[in-house]
């Protein structure tokens, strides 16, 4: 299952940037741009870890650090602009499990959440970002998918699920799972999404798509990214 990540920022730019880095990196992120938005998805479904924000439109982050430390152990991440020690210790003390000043390397925040994973007991590998295989490369840090070394355009969706595929290469993804990642979980019952697709990646990154080398079908259960 991937690590669900609840960004909370107000700031577009900053949100969309995090969202969009976490991604890369396997984990399902949802956003929310207030204390009361934040407040309502925890409630709903506790994520693996917050990341918050503390300028927020209806609140400050301190009130939600203290709404989830009265119920929940997820390590609370702080991300803020704000460099005074008193406000840094205010919010420790709150219960929050780590302080991070912006501007910050993406690099430091997926230490930082795997230093407060680890101190819960949770070991988070680093994520597979590229596959090689024949002549197939993809590159999912830089949203890069070569075929014999000519760049290959994809959707946002058809890079969604091959994605998908390349961080779990050369193990069987459900068609469930599938589902459930790229399109959310309201959608496991459509595999005809996933059989269109799939057709369509395997057109475009296949020499025979219907003799595919990559793009493994696993009769009734699902699909594998090929590895040899």
């Amino acid at each position: 299952m991937s690590l669900r990540v609840l960004v909370v920022e107000d700031d577009r730019e900053i949100r969309a940037m995090l969202q969009a880095a976490l991604s890369v990196e396997g984990m399902a992120v949802q956003t929310a741009v207030s204390v009361s938005e934040a407040a309502a998805l925890v409630r709903h479904a506790t994520p693996d870890v917050i990341l918050l924000d503390l300028g927020l439109p209806d609140g400050d982050g301190a009130d939600l650090v203290r709404a989830v430390r009265a119920h929940s152990a997820v390590p609370v991440i702080v991300i803020s602009a704000r460099h005074q020690e008193e406000q840094k210790i205010r919010l420790l003390d709150a219960g929050a499990d780590d302080y991070l000043t912006k501007p910050f390397s993406v690099p430091e925040l997926l230490a930082r959440i795997r230093v407060a994973l680890r101190h819960r007991g949770t070991a988070l590998s680093a994520a597979v970002t590229r596959h090689v295989h024949g002549e197939l490369s993809v590159d999912l840090s830089t949203r890069e998918v070569r075929v014999n070394g000519a760049a290959v355009h994809l959707t946002p969706t058809e890079f969604a699920l091959l994605a998908r595929l390349v961080r779990s290469a050369g193990r069987v993804v459900t068609h469930r799972q599938l589902l459930a990642d790229v399109w959310g979980p309201e959608y496991t019952e459509h595999t005809h999404y996933l059989r269109l697709y799939m057709g369509q990646l395997r057109a475009k990154l296949e020499p025979v798509p219907a003799e595919p080398r990559h793009l493994l079908t696993e009769t009734g259960v699902g699909y594998r990214l090929a590895v040899e």
